[in-house]
């Protein structure tokens, strides 16, 4: 994500890397370059002038202290500017009535029946709400069944109405069935895709918000599709006045032009972002987080929250308490590992991390990447994975045959496995200060 504006921005700011202080001539350099990168990034001329000014006019109103240098001002500066841009601080959904109706309108292909059934579960399992998904795409018939089979895949009820093609009655309609019937206390109601120069498709959008009076609607966009998405946002707004923005596809190869202006274009917050096909692939938006991996300095809070959600409490408890007992077995990495590809995708996860973004940035890494780990582990009988010392020659053999490696893949295994034991057992032990020490042995041995 951002990949491309990242680097730019930072060589960007090399132009003020080394200078003593801050002069009109070397912001004019940092400056021209910043507004290339965001050109570059797919924003508009207008807003990228805009943003650019105000950096300048804010380096040079700054006295820079002793102890921060001009480039580290710059990027200070240029991350609050982001921040600013991208609306300040995170808009949530209005959850307060009951039944809540949230319509969703966008382009075709944007991603909105998926984003619906994601929306749908994470109202489900983050909100403790009863969400109800209502089928109104009635022009693509395959719409409607994506969204029963998204509809089971997470436990939610989908409505729909067989031989119905007015999508405004069928709207109405489950607004009745979950008031009068079903209990839902927020009903998701999934559109047809339209263009902004349909005319008569616009006119039926409109017409499903008049009858139903939601009270979110938000408006669906595909990230990838970078300017021409603020463009359309703008043409929706004006149409139906929409309350906030959800990017889908921000996990491809996108340039962020449209999380960068969409905001500034059409004064509405982004609430939402898309971050894959799996239905926990969905991120509230944070523009103070969004500008810290825009400048390549991770995201850690995302990535702790992500922990928690995946960590239970009196596990971690039990797993500390084994770690301080030297307890800890392979069965405990197993499920250590699959609670890690519960958080997501490894990749992502590992830019979240300060200063991780640029070493991880030409490896391939997909979500099969402890696929041999497991493999190897699960070939272990529970004697062995209890107990790892017991692993002699010809048991790492027939892992090696069981799991279809060879033996110094199983080796290695397990190596890594006492080399993070021993390191896991120091830092349960409050033995932080003496894995320091080893760290810097191992540095001088180098």
């Amino acid at each position: 994500m951002f990949e491309g504006l990242t680097e730019k921005l930072e060589r960007a700011f090399k132009v003020l890397k080394g200078q003593g202080h801050i002069t009109e001539i070397n912001v004019a350099d940092t400056v021209k370059e910043i507004r290339k990168a965001l050109l570059d990034a797919d924003v508009s001329y207008k807003v990228a002038k805009q943003f650019t000014d105000e950096v300048k006019q804010k380096a040079l109103g700054q006295n820079v202290l002793t102890s921060i240098s001009p480039g580290q001002l710059m990027v200070k500066i240029v991350h609050d500017e982001l921040v600013a841009l991208m609306g300040g601080q995170k808009v949530e959904l209005n959850l307060k009535e009951s039944p809540t109706v949230i319509l969703m309108a966008g382009l075709q292909g944007s991603g909105k029946t998926t984003f619906s059934a994601k929306l749908a579960h994470f109202i489900k399992n983050k909100k403790g709400r009863r969400p109800l998904l209502v089928a109104c795409d009635v022009y693509r018939p395959a719409a409607i069944e994506q969204l029963k089979v998204l509809g089971e895949q997470i436990g939610v009820e989908v409505y729909t109405e067989e031989g119905n093609s007015n999508p405004v009655k069928i709207a109405r309609n489950a607004l009745t069935h979950a008031r009068d019937k079903s209990g839902h206390q927020v009903v998701i109601i999934d559109t047809a895709g339209r263009l902004a120069i349909d005319e008569e498709m616009m006119n039926e959008i409109a017409a499903i918000k008049q009858a139903i009076h939601p009270h979110e609607t938000l408006f669906v966009v595909d990230a990838m599709t970078g300017q021409d998405a603020v463009n359309t946002a703008k043409a929706f707004n004006d149409r139906i006045d929409f309350d906030g923005v959800v990017l889908t596809k921000l996990d491809g190869d996108t340039r962020g032009g449209a999380a960068l202006t969409i905001r500034a274009v059409v004064n509405k917050p982004i609430k939402f972002v898309g971050l894959g096909e799996k239905m926990d692939a969905i991120d509230i938006f944070y523009p103070e987080r969004m500008a810290d991996r825009i400048l390549g300095m991770g995201d850690i809070v995302s990535l702790v929250e992500k922990a928690q959600e995946q960590f239970d409490a009196d596990e971690a408890r039990k797993l500390q308490k084994k770690l301080v007992q030297d307890q800890f077995n392979l069965e405990d990495f197993l499920q250590q590992i699959r609670q890690i590809k519960k958080m997501g995708n490894v990749k992502d996860l590992m830019a979240m991390i300060p200063g991780m973004g640029k070493m991880i940035k030409d490896l391939d890494i997909d979500d099969n990447a402890f696929k041999g780990i497991e493999a190897i582990i699960l070939s272990m009988t529970p004697e062995e994975r209890q107990n790892p010392l017991i692993l002699n020659g010809s048991r790492r053999k027939r892992i090696a045959q069981g799991s279809g490696t060879d033996v110094a893949e199983v080796n290695r295994l397990i190596k890594q496995f006492d080399e993070t034991r021993r390191m896991m057992k120091m830092v349960a032990g409050g033995g932080k200060q003496q894995l320091m020490k080893q760290a810097a042995k191992a540095k001088k041995r180098r």
